[in-house]
């Protein structure tokens, strides 16, 4: 069986490197990431895994702490080597190895046994005379080298200083990779680059880069699926409330309150499932980004200015109003209640949604029931901030601390207005309560609605 491709992951401390393997292998527990120095005091080691085999294996160094003091011992010692390893393996032969400079040799024989190094560089940091001893002891170690300038984004201004200094030690394969926020496609671009120093495991290291794309990809149609359920549900969700509850004291809110309820319950799963399907914690969102979880589940998604921007964007080509007779109530908060008295009224306000839905509204009609359902208006600032969170976490790396903040906002007319449009047959499903919203539906005309709709969002999430 061929073995994995062993990478050494080594820099100064604190540059960065357990938040990269983090990233890397979206492992978001792997390891301590702390502001403290010299936090990874032994060697790690994790696996990135291709159908169920190990294909990289990297390995996880203490930080180097004292090159310039190194490299001055590594000078002294006595005895001719014919080239700089030879002098490295004296040093880690010898009594300093195990003392005063423990920490750097676990680091330079972690170095000789595997296939190359990533030398992570926190870009926030000067250029400095330590930093060269520290190439130039990685270089000793004969075994190729491919400098990451991490923290990039945060000090852009420093990377040509950085990038002088390592054509200086004739090392011009480096790449940018912010371990917190990594562009996107960034990872293939490391195992690209990995290609060019490691010519022999090409073949390997390329069907790595195919495996992370085809996981993206999955990734991002597992999302779509699990929020194309959630709108399909939403949109199907109604509430019958007797018209005395709504005109006693206090009932319109008990029931606009119910509702919402409601709906936040299983937005909030939908959330946390997205959160999973990216390999996050839960609660790496912050109450902005879920403001179905608190009050800001008012004050965000049904803020009567989102509803209104919504429906402007939203234009008249789509069905404003869900039930019966119903109007675009900002009063309501985003909720639709049937007030039409007419028969004419209640057949007419069904006829888009499915005409199975008319015997139970003349029902309802006849028993004095109105029905609360979601606005068009709330759907698409729901889809909107779902996307956006789609979005945000395929940026996002896992060695991120700080949470994720999504302000309330709706999309322009475009991918996510056609998919509003697409909900209204979900108009006609029954509203089941009992079944799982967010698993596979028996209904098959549910299920392939849910797919139209999963399709347009990805639709979306590829031109933003």
């Amino acid at each position: 069986m061929t073995q994995p491709i062993a990478i050494a992951v080594v820099g100064h401390t604190n540059a960065g490197k357990t938040s990269l393997l983090r990233t890397l292998t979206r492992q978001g527990s792997f390891g301590e990431v702390s502001d403290r120095p010299g936090t990874t005091r032994h060697v790690e080691r994790i696996d990135l895994r291709i159908d169920g085999r190990a294909a990289v294996r990297f390995f996880d160094t203490p930080g180097l702490e004292d090159a310039v003091a190194l490299q001055h011992h590594l000078r002294s010692l006595p005895g001719e080597f014919g080239n700089p390893v030879d002098r490295v393996r004296a040093f880690l032969a010898g009594p300093e190895a195990h003392a005063a400079y423990e920490q750097e040799a676990k680091v330079l024989r972690t170095m000789l046994e595997v296939d190359a190094a990533v030398y992570v560089i926190d870009c926030r940091q000067d250029v400095l005379p330590k930093y060269r001893s520290e190439i130039e002891l990685l270089c000793a170690c004969a075994r190729p080298v491919m400098p990451v300038l991490n923290f990039i984004a945060a000090s852009a201004e420093r990377a040509d200083a950085w990038r002088e200094l390592l054509t200086g030690f004739n090392l011009h394969v480096w790449m940018q990779f912010d371990a917190v926020a990594p562009f996107v496609g960034a990872e293939r671009q490391l195992f690209q680059d990995l290609c060019v120093l490691l010519r022999p495991r090409q073949a390997e290291l390329q069907a790595v880069v195919a495996e992370l794309e085809r996981q993206g990809a999955a990734r991002r149609a597992a999302a779509a699926t699990l929020v194309a359920r959630l709108l399909v549900h939403a949109a199907a969700l109604r509430l019958p409330v007797p018209r005395e509850a709504l005109a006693s004291p206090g009932g319109r809110e008990r029931a606009l309150e119910q509702f919402r309820d409601q709906l936040a319950g299983v937005t909030q799963k939908c959330v946390q499932a997205v959160l999973g399907v990216y390999g996050f914690r839960s609660g790496e969102a912050d109450v902005a980004l879920q403001p179905w979880t608190s009050g800001r589940w008012q004050v965000d998604l049904f803020h009567p200015q989102t509803l209104q921007d919504a429906g402007r964007k939203l234009g008249t080509g789509a069905v404003v109003g869900a039930a019966v007779g119903a109007v675009a109530d900002v009063a309501l908060a985003g909720l639709s209640l049937g007030a039409a008295t007419a028969l004419g009224a209640a057949v007419g306000g069904v006829a888009s949604q499915g005409w199975s839905q008319v015997p139970r509204k003349l029902m309802h009609r006849l028993q004095g029931a109105e029905e609360l359902s979601v606005e068009d208006t709330v759907l698409l600032a729901l889809a909107d901030s779902l996307v956006r969170l789609i979005s945000a976490l395929e940026r996002r790396g896992h060695a991120a601390t700080a949470q994720l903040h999504i302000p309330a906002a709706v999309a322009g007319p475009g991918t996510l207005q056609a998919l509003v449009q697409a909900l209204s047959a979900a108009r006609g499903f029954a509203s089941d309560g009992s079944a799982p919203p967010l698993a596979a539906s028996p209904d098959a005309r549910r299920e392939a609605l849910s797919g139209r709709v999963a399709a347009l969002l990805l639709r979306s999430l590829s031109e933003s």
